[in-house]
């Protein structure tokens, strides 16, 4: 079980069911290891990995991350062997230590299945779920994901929900079993029964897990508030017993989760495709009415995630449309996986602000330009300025120190910002230690990341992925600091929202650009080149010079 105790907080004014909201989220360790507490300012963003690990980064890269405090960690992929290798470990916290994230800077929510894999899979049973590992489907039951649990001690756990994952539109029928197997199995996780005996032992923390469930009911408003509302209704006889001395589901939550992947993919079965423009934006208020038909009857002053959402446009919107808390950015994660380095800041900064020698994002025929750049594309191979044009490196951010107020701020990511290391490894008695630079190091340009991706180095997409993510920390940064302001301006965050949302176009094309020439690089470069090159040239021999 966590030894760690999960509370959320909001301001006395953002009490509001559905509005834009500050609050605070904060993680205490009750054990004698550490007694750090992690904080995170909402609204802010998880980070999400495969296997464990975020794509593209070293524990050493993510122990500098200092934005990084929440992950999510889907265990499916740890399917593969029986049991898990995760739940071998031992120590107060084996998840942490199996995965190498730090106690006192990292929060680590554990979920059975990946949020952001869609592909079909066999449908749930009444006892189990299907979970998808390199080694095929394997089910897991609420016995099983307890066991689990209660081995590898995340600080958060997803309860077992059952989402359909089967060719999309559902049935009536099977949105009822989806609402009554979720409840039953939420039940079966705040209960006393089928928990290990080291749970019970001195040892075990006292106190229940910080659970966060799923809050099902496919794309129908009405199936979306049943379930809501089984949450909240206050159990009677054995049901009761099962969790006492909580009389409600909904008392032993700390926070409701949305799964947008297999919403999205129903309202297009539903509704069809139309232009992308449109889509983005009546997609997003049709996710947005169900989000608030599921919240209703539900308690304002808890924790509200979502996975799936796919642009920063989507996320302003449900901030201002419904008052989600946590977003993932796996999307911005994935677009350094395809050479793309974000370009864009909230608020919108006004024109009176300098971009200096730094290229803007391309223009779309709209008139909104891109949120960011394809590394890929050749017009990049001679451009030795740094990768975002609406953040200073820290070499020119101390260089303009003493100029106005309007100057552009600084982007602290290793790609930007490099940092020295403190000291200089030696491997022989002979080699002079140099001095280290007392100044900022010079930027990693955009140049250079291009000339990395089409040599395929892998150190392009870790560049790429430390920008982005630092990219959003600064996002976020601006929504909260424009909430605080509207305190006193109740209009001015949906004005910068529209200002947004008319100044950047969506990157649906960036992002089909940017997989198109990644996928030509891969091929030329990635793994089975040579098979490829003997089959274009009709099976001949291969040389390799």
């Amino acid at each position: 079980m966590s030894t760690s105790a999960l509370a959320f907080s909001l301001l006395p004014s953002d009490i509001a069911q559905f509005s834009p909201r500050l609050g605070s989220l904060s993680l205490r360790r009750r054990d004698s290891s550490t007694s750090s507490v992690i904080e995170i300012k909402t609204p802010n963003f998880t980070t999400s990995t495969s296997r464990g690990v975020i794509p593209h980064l070293s524990r050493d890269h993510v122990r500098s991350i200092k934005s990084i405090r929440w992950t999510g960690v889907p265990f499916e992929s740890f399917l593969d062997r029986v049991p898990p290798v995760p739940v071998l470990q031992t120590g107060s916290a084996p998840l942490h230590t199996f995965l190498g994230y730090d106690r006192g800077q990292h929060i680590l929510a554990m979920s059975v299945r990946d949020p952001f894999d869609g592909r079909d899979m066999p449908a749930n049973g009444k006892d189990h779920i299907s979970a998808l590992c390199i080694r095929g489907v394997r089910k897991v039951t609420p016995s099983s994901w307890k066991s689990y649990f209660y081995s590898c001690k995340p600080d958060v756990v997803v309860a077992l929900s059952d989402v359909p994952y089967t060719q999309a539109p559902q049935s009536q029928k099977r949105l009822q079993k989806s609402i009554e197997r979720s409840t039953v199995w939420l039940t079966h996780l705040l209960s006393k029964s089928d928990a290990p005996a080291a749970a019970s032992s001195p040892e075990a923390p006292s106190g229940r897990p910080n659970v966060l469930v799923n809050l099902v009911g496919g794309t129908d408003e009405r199936a979306r508030a049943a379930f809501s509302e089984n949450l909240v209704e206050i159990l009677q006889g054995k049901e009761q017993e099962q969790i006492s001395p909580l009389r409600t589901l909904d008392e032993g939550v700390t926070g409701y989760q949305f799964e947008l992947l297999p919403l999205r993919a129903t309202l297009r079965a539903e509704y069809g495709q139309v232009s992308q423009e449109q889509d983005s934006t009546s997609e997003a208020g049709q996710l947005s009415a169900l989000m608030r038909a599921s919240l209703h009857s539900l308690p304002s002053n808890k924790l509200r995630i979502t996975y799936g959402s796919q642009t920063p446009h989507e996320i302003l919107r449900f901030i201002r449309d419904v008052g989600v808390d946590l977003f993932d950015i796996d999307w911005a994660q994935r677009a350094a996986s395809i050479g793309v380095t974000l370009d864009f800041r909230f608020p919108v900064p006004k024109t009176s602000v300098q971009y200096s020698v730094c290229v803007q994002p391309k223009t779309r025929g709209v008139g909104k330009a891109d949120i960011g750049h394809n590394l890929f594309n050749f017009d990049y191979a001679h451009d030795h300025s740094r990768l975002a044009s609406t953040f200073l490196d820290g070499e020119a951010f101390l260089a303009t120190q003493n100029q106005n107020s309007d100057k552009l701020p600084c982007c602290h990511c290793g790609a930007c910002t490099p940092q020295p290391f403190a000291s200089t490894l030696l491997h022989d008695q002979v080699t002079e230690v140099r001095e280290h630079p007392t100044s900022p190091i010079p930027p990693y340009t955009r140049s250079y990341v291009h000339h990395l991706l089409h040599t395929h180095e892998m150190s392009s997409h870790t560049l790429l992925v430390m920008h982005n993510i630092a990219v959003m920390d600064a996002f976020f940064s601006g929504i909260r600091e424009v909430l605080q302001k509207s305190h006193s301006e109740p209009d001015l965050f949906a004005t910068e929202v529209d200002r947004f949302l008319s100044t950047y176009a969506e990157p649906e094309t960036l992002f089909a650009e940017a997989e198109k020439d990644w996928a030509k690089v891969e091929s030329e470069r990635g793994k089975g080149r040579l098979a490829r090159e003997k089959q274009n040239q009709g099976g001949g021999e291969v040389e390799e010079g």
